[in-house]
């Protein structure tokens, strides 16, 4: 059953907590990045048929492989996928930049450019479940950025292949290239390449507390989206709010994982004791019944709070990835709205119209990181460097500062440095 909490100081600590899987795989993660580092496709293999059961005879898929899937996908699902794709292109295409330069006095000229990675990674999950959805949102920003080639990895099963619904997805959205090998022994590969993978400049995508973990190791050697947390949706409802929708959108998260986390905000005590109810009946007939449960115990809570504007107050501490807004006119509240991944808004927005179809990206910040990052965008696979031109005249004028600063940081080589250019007395 889930927890209802009155909101208020003494239950803080309670609310804004939540449970988390405390296993340490640091170490293990090491020694597979070591090994890959070392062996390269060797490691690859290795750990494959030892995680995976898959013994691979080439680690990348040929190109047949892909086009087959595609060609043999269900038309519907195909007609689906490209909808999809269509739509994460027209919104993250909003996002793209360019560019600037303008002109300073004497003759300077200063400027940024915006340049794509050369190589991205996209981390695919697979194993027991295929994740299309996360090969266009994860490819599609990269491409439209300019990304020379990007590069997928996802897990084999026991035959040794990836779902055909993930390399469907991947042809639709433009993956130049797809490697049948999972787990931290992937973002090894991407980080630091091997014979058969090229080594990656960005890797993005989410997984398991062993990708998790390898793509915290490899920060700085590779740039990476973010560590991924268990799933999360926060839901502000008014009391009008049908319990069966707000239920049914709680447990879309809650089967994610056991570890997920399912949260409402009610200023209604009615709707909320409604909503325990419905849960238990949607929890009954779930295929991911013990899955779901288990985030709903350990997890779960419902939030009583005095008021809608609190209960934003305390959606904003928890900085949820996902968040709800079930309210007749929620762009009134867009405007107090501070930390959030991604917000759906109204009655008629699941989260699940996120996950797959409506455009925005679905790869997003979870365990409170919504209060300083961002949904992976087309900015994640660019990198800027800015470049500035001063004239012989323009030094002149600035050297005696430049010279004061320098000196009094102490660097008295940086002073001569601006003043050895021009007639200026040292």
């Amino acid at each position: 059953m889930i927890r209802i909490l009155e909101y208020g100081p003494a239950l803080e600590k309670e609310i804004f907590s939540r449970t988390t899987s405390s296993k340490d795989v640091s170490a293990a993660v090491s020694a597979i990045l070591a090994d890959v580092r070392a062996l390269g496709d060797k490691a690859l293999r290795d750990y494959t048929k030892r995680f995976d059961g898959a013994d691979l005879d080439t680690i990348e898929v040929p190109r047949c492989e892909i086009e087959e899937a595609a060609s043999s996908m269900d038309p519907e699902f195909l007609r689906v996928l490209e909808r999809a794709a269509a739509n994460i292109r027209e919104y993250h295409s909003r996002q793209i930049r360019q560019g600037f330069e303008f002109n300073a006095p004497d003759g300077v000229v200063m400027g940024q450019k915006i340049l794509p990675v050369a190589v991205a990674g996209i981390y695919v999950p697979g194993g027991t479940a295929a994740y299309p959805s996360t090969v266009l949102m994860d490819t599609i920003p990269a491409k439209l950025a300019g990304v020379g080639q990007v590069v997928m990895v996802s897990p084999p099963g026991k035959d040794g292949k990836i779902s055909k619904a993930v390399l469907a997805a991947a042809k639709v959205a433009g993956v130049d290239r797809v490697f049948r090998v999972g787990g931290a022994q992937a973002i090894g590969a991407l980080a630091y390449g091997t014979e058969s993978v090229p080594r990656a400049d960005k890797i993005v995508g989410p997984g398991n507390v062993f990708v998790a973990e390898a793509k915290k190791q490899v920060s700085g050697i590779v740039s990476i989206d973010m560590i991924a947390g268990p799933s999360e949706i926060l839901i502000i409802a008014d009391g009008k709010s049908n319990p069966k929708v707000l239920a049914a959108d709680m447990l879309s998260q809650a089967e994610h994982d056991r570890n997920a986390s399912a949260v409402l905000v009610t200023d209604c005590k009615e709707l909320a004791d409604k909503v325990a109810g419905e849960l238990e009946v949607q929890l009954s007939v779930l295929p991911r019944e013990e899955i779901a449960r288990a985030s709903i115990e350990n997890n779960g809570k419902i939030i009583i709070a005095s008021s809608m504007k609190q209960a934003i107050e305390v959606s904003n501490n928890i900085a949820p990835e996902h968040l709800e807004v079930c309210v007749d006119n929620p762009f009134d509240y867009l405007p107090d709205i501070r930390n959030a991944g991604s917000v759906f808004l109204g009655r008629s927005c699941p989260e699940a119209l996120g996950d797959y179809l409506a455009g925005p990206n679905h790869t997003l910040p979870t365990s409170g990181t919504a209060r300083f990052s961002s949904p992976l965008s087309v900015d994640d696979f660019v990198k800027k460097y800015q470049y500035t031109y001063y004239t012989p005249q323009a030094l002149a004028k600035a050297a005696d500062d430049i010279a004061l600063f320098a000196r009094r940081e102490g660097l008295e080589a940086h002073a001569r440095s601006a003043l050895v250019r021009g007639e200026v007395k040292a």
